[in-house]
């Protein structure tokens, strides 16, 4: 393939840019599409956005831009960036993801550095749902002499986990259990925080996701039934009644459109609670305490 087949006009980097555009326009914003270049010049050459800027007028060789070129034929099939470089930053940490994760989001790292200063620097930390191991690795990295435990369900997503957690030097010990059914074997009774972003998206709301999200990403670690949209919180809560230690916290992702209700659960459970919200001034985290007797 040459660059007529590919419609990009040279190999200079401008023109790289504007092909970029002119393929992808309408279907994402220019700025994404802008985000999009500098994320894959990074990738596939090393380039900082400031060399991006500074060396427009310059020529790459055809091998690289065949993948710019496979890049944007991804794009139009929703492809997610984070899917096509392999991996994404979270919290400082790099974290390879796949279709069998879900792709962290800047809501989720908002709440791990929200609540850091809260946890103890010797603090035991439980991830529940923890798919990528992006919260576990992370709050393993900001509290390097805590000890930090992971479980999820899917093997492929805790394999991942795993592979993480050594890549980025963190020390997160991963366990496999079905949370509905039964609680994780883990060697300590007690931990000082109990932390989770489990599936919260009713299945009626499929219709609100964009394609990047339902093509690409687990179903599993997204979707709960409509009659029981806060299964996963009820097992939590349960989970965390008796496991939380006294003055220990559970933080959980939540629905934006359950706010009320999952407080509500908690409160069942005897937890006070906190109902955050995010940078999009959405519901989006509970903060839970065991109430005081």
């Amino acid at each position: 393939m040459n660059t007529t087949d590919m419609h990009i006009p040279s190999n200079k980097v401008r023109d790289i840019e504007r092909y970029f555009h002119s393929e992808l326009s309408g279907m994402y914003p220019e700025g994404e599409i802008g985000m999009f270049v500098a994320m894959l010049f990074e990738e596939y050459l090393g380039w900082s956005r400031a060399q991006l800027l500074l060396h427009r007028e310059e020529t790459i060789n055809q091998s690289d831009l065949l993948k710019f070129h496979w890049a944007v034929e991804d794009l139009k099939k929703h492809r997610p960036i984070q899917h096509i470089i392999g991996h994404t930053d979270f919290c400082d940490c790099k974290i390879t993801v796949s279709e069998d994760v879900l792709i962290p989001r800047p809501e989720t790292e908002e709440i791990v550095l929200s609540i850091i200063e809260k946890v103890p620097r010797q603090a035991r930390i439980l991830d529940l749902c923890t798919g990528s191991g992006c919260i576990a690795i992370a709050l393993a990295a900001m509290r390097p002499q805590a000890e930090v435990f992971g479980a999820d369900i899917s093997e492929k997503a805790l394999a991942l986990a795993a592979k993480n957690a050594r890549e980025n030097g963190a020390a997160v010990t991963f366990a496999q259990c079905d949370l509905l059914k039964e609680e994780p074997q883990l060697p300590y009774p007690l931990f000082d925080l109990i932390i989770s972003n489990p599936p919260y998206v009713k299945e009626s709301e499929r219709t609100e996701m964009e394609p990047n999200v339902l093509d690409y990403e687990p179903a599993i670690a997204l979707f709960v039934p409509d009659e029981e949209p806060l299964r996963f919180y009820r097992a939590i809560a349960r989970y965390a009644a008796t496991h939380l230690s006294e003055n220990g916290l559970l933080v959980l992702e939540i629905n934006e459109n359950l706010g009320s209700e999952t407080c509500a659960l908690l409160h069942e459970q005897g937890f006070d609670t906190q109902l955050q919200k995010d940078f999009r001034d959405k519901d989006r985290s509970i903060v839970a305490t065991k109430k005081s007797c």
